[in-house]
């Protein structure tokens, strides 16, 4: 029996991102660590694992944000320590866009755009797609390229997106994410 915590990692950790985040777990039958939000994100790795051991049940949404500072900061740190614990299973990651550019991007697989299409295009912060086939630019985005994970989904600012994405209308692109890395990972499966 496998009894890893099965976890999807987010990059971002604003209000609102805590808020979208929040009511889609609730929405699953998941949970999110409420305390991994903050930009910055404010608690470490271990601390983390150690509020991902204590949820009640599977799947847990973690977020992380390094509030735009370049290189590898407090979010990425965390993340990479939670992504590689013994005790968690990754099932994949949503990757948030930012307005950083040239600076810091990762590799996807799929992105979700404003209008919740699937697109081999990155897109910004708002959801539009980019020129750039599986590329998104971000500033917690940096280290994912070292992960092995099942999928790695892009999307543009959760709870944002001119309010497309916002948490009162259900946060549809990005519940839309959460849904696609649980039906990718085979976690529905289990």
């Amino acid at each position: 029996m496998n009894s890893k915590r099965k976890v999807i990692l987010i990059t971002d950790g604003d209000d609102y991102a805590r808020k979208a985040i929040e009511t889609i777990a609730k929405d699953i039958g998941g949970r999110c660590i409420s305390q991994s939000y903050g930009n910055p994100s404010h608690l470490s790795g271990h601390e983390i694992v150690n509020q991902i051991k204590k949820a009640p049940v599977d799947p847990v949404l973690v977020m992380f944000d390094d509030s735009g500072f370049i290189g590898e900061g407090n979010g990425e740190e965390a993340l990479m320590i939670v992504a590689t614990h013994p005790d968690i299973e990754v099932l994949g990651v949503i990757a948030v866009a930012s307005k950083t550019h040239q600076a810091e991007w990762s590799k996807v697989d799929v992105c979700i755009d404003r209008e919740g299409n699937l697109t081999p295009y990155g897109v910004d912060k708002y959801g539009i797609p980019e020129m750039e086939l599986k590329k998104i630019n971000g500033d917690t985005v940096y280290c994912l390229d070292k992960l092995n994970v099942p999928i790695i989904v892009g999307i543009g600012d959760i709870g944002k997106m001119g309010k497309i994405d916002h948490y009162t209308n259900g946060s549809p692109i990005t519940r839309k994410a959460v849904d696609l890395v649980l039906e990718r990972s085979g976690y529905y499966d289990k």
